[in-house]
């Protein structure tokens, strides 16, 4: 995810999400995930303190600050490069798993009542933001780093 002070995503030329001040969350699935994977995410974004105080200190979490996000599926971040030169996405869920998995979370960060874009499932996008900081983290629900 990039903390951000604006970020879009495009299908076929036409804005289909955007944002102001948040967070982009660029979504990756695997195979493995269930929903209490998906609980996990929700929930450590929504309180991730990454967000400055008034001491410039990052102390506050994106419901505090009343920040939005976009969410954005992206299976590529299960790339596993370490063989060869093209990478391996066999730990990234498939379009039957993977599309109700992302629903769901963009579902679960709306019912804490923040403000939810997001791109097109399956799409390709163009995805466009001002990284602010730049602050850019990685989550991964199996708790690997």
């Amino acid at each position: 995810m990039q903390r951000v002070s604006e970020a879009s995503v495009e299908v076929d030329g036409a804005v289909v999400g955007s944002i102001g001040r948040g967070l982009l969350v660029l979504l990756g699935v695997g195979r493995n995930d269930s929903d209490s994977d998906l609980d996990y995410m929700v929930d450590k974004i929504l309180n991730l303190r990454i967000f400055e105080d008034s001491e410039g200190k990052m102390n506050l979490s994106l419901l505090d600050v009343g920040g939005e996000m976009l969410v954005v599926s992206q299976f590529t971040l299960y790339g596993d490069c370490r063989k060869g030169r093209r990478p391996s996405f066999t730990d990234s869920a498939g379009p039957d798993v993977a599309k109700p998995m992302y629903l769901k979370f963009i579902d679960k960060a709306r019912s804490s009542g923040v403000t939810v874009g997001e791109g097109i499932f399956g799409a390709m996008m163009s995805v466009r933001l001002s990284n602010d900081g730049p602050v850019t983290i990685l989550i991964d629900s199996e708790r690997r780093f």
